[in-house]
């Protein structure tokens, strides 16, 4: 099994988290999304454990809310004392609704609005990361009309390729992110942001990707950002308080994949930036790491009915599922791997070859190709792993579809955090005409 969360109990059928996933599937309903609450907060503890004991001791994970954003999720990240970074007004308010506090959020994106910024500055949010000089002049003048000064961070482009799908790689010089170190565009942009009156200017954020399996690239993102850190306080007298090294730390979506210890390629990093820092004459500023995908992936599984088997004779099979591309989409943006599972048959010969096929009305709504399981048949529960990350949270109701339910696993309960949605809910917003 890819995480220690999985099983196969007496039944031949597929545990998550202890629990049999079938039963859960009877009782709830498919399509399905599994949370193990306990395995989110290993990794969460991983992180803030690791991160205090190599960097310094003020440094602290900040979940990655795109990830997978819910009020629940945030009551975790608070009581394991973890930060949180959002990208948009939703998210902000979906953390304010859990009773987050927001002075340990990062608000992220390359395109706030004004009124995004000034909702923000109304419920207390710690950090903006801005994006352009244009932002941190939005940031300047509404802090300003609001009576505040607003704490902010610069996102800088170190110029990396951690060597990730191109639609996932966010630290090239060529990229919507950032302010680029190699065009000297980001020096000007310091020189322009410490001028201003109403924002106070804490340190700078890079994010070089996702799902990257060595260490090697972010310790090239802080050399590089260290060595950013010692030429701006020789050229301006600013010297960083907070370096955000981004998210990016892969997981395993097969057997394939290589296992990662998070907590070393934490102390890894850190000797490179203590050795850095002390190299170029600047002290060891406070880290901030993103760690999303790497939190609640492998906590997360989705479960859906098998439907009708469609063999094509010499060329392919395919069994259909009632989900797809509505509640994983990552396939047909990224052709992303996954490992499915027949749940309720885990011990027969895994000897037929199917794809893998979504409810919806387009060709490219697949969840994984050429999968090897039992020749599965209608009503057969299928699991696919892995699924807590930038599956919910990229969710759609294309096709009319609704959105499943959420349902969190915790110490041999269960639990909806997110109920699923019914047809009169989905269409709640929109106008009746007689």
């Amino acid at each position: 099994m890819i995480c220690d969360n999985l099983s196969v109990n007496g039944e031949n059928h597929l545990t998550f988290a202890g629990r049999d996933v079938t039963e859960l599937a009877k009782k709830y309903g498919t399509p399905l999304m599994l949370l193990d609450e306990g395995k989110i907060r290993e990794k969460m503890s991983v992180y803030r454990e690791a991160m205090q004991k190599y960097f310094t001791p003020d440094s602290m994970p900040l979940f990655a809310s795109k990830a997978l954003s819910f009020k629940y999720i945030y009551k975790i990240a608070k009581s394991e004392n973890i930060g949180i970074d959002c990208v948009s007004a939703g998210e902000i308010f979906t953390a304010y609704k859990a009773g987050f506090p927001l002075e340990n959020a990062y608000f992220h994106g390359n395109s706030k609005t004004d009124d995004e910024i000034r909702f923000a500055m109304e419920r207390g949010v710690g950090h903006f990361v801005c994006d352009s000089i244009e932002e941190v002049s939005a940031v300047d003048d509404i802090a300003g009309e609001m009576g505040i000064k607003q704490k902010i961070l610069l996102r800088i482009t170190p110029g990396i390729d951690p060597h990730t799908h191109k639609k996932i790689s966010t630290g090239s010089v060529d990229s919507k992110f950032g302010v680029a170190i190699e065009t000297r565009q980001a020096h000007s942009l310091v020189e322009s942001t410490l001028k201003l009156e109403n924002v106070e200017l804490t340190g700078f954020h890079c994010h070089i990707g996702s799902q990257i399996f060595e260490y090697d690239p972010f310790g090239d993102a802080a050399r590089i950002m260290i060595g950013f850190i010692a030429e701006i306080k020789k050229l301006y007298g600013f010297e960083a308080a907070q370096l955000n090294l981004g998210g990016g730390m892969a997981v395993r979506y097969t057997e394939e994949d290589p296992e990662i210890d998070y907590a070393a390629n934490i102390k890894d990093i850190s000797e490179i930036v203590s050795s850095l820092c002390s190299e170029y004459g600047v002290a060891v500023p406070q880290i901030l790491m993103e760690p999303g995908r790497s939190i609640v992936a492998d906590a997360g599984m989705t479960l859906y009915t098998a439907g009708y088997l469609k063999e094509i004779t010499g060329l392919k099979n395919y069994i259909s599922i009632d989900g797809g591309m509505t509640d994983n989409p990552r396939f047909t943006l990224y052709q992303s791997p996954y490992t499915v599972l027949l749940a309720n048959r885990m011990n027969e010969p895994c000897d037929y070859k199917c794809t893998v096929a979504g409810r919806c009305c387009e060709s490219g709504d697949i969840i994984q190709e050429d999968v090897m399981m039992p020749k599965p048949n209608r009503y057969d529960i299928i699991a696919v792993l892995t699924t807590g990350a930038y599956n919910y949270a990229m969710a759609s109701h294309y096709n009319k579809v609704p959105k499943p339910a959420v349902v969190m696993l915790k110490d041999g309960e269960d639990f909806v955090v997110i109920k699923r949605e019914t047809f009169e809910s989905m269409t709640a917003n929109e106008v009746d005409f007689d």
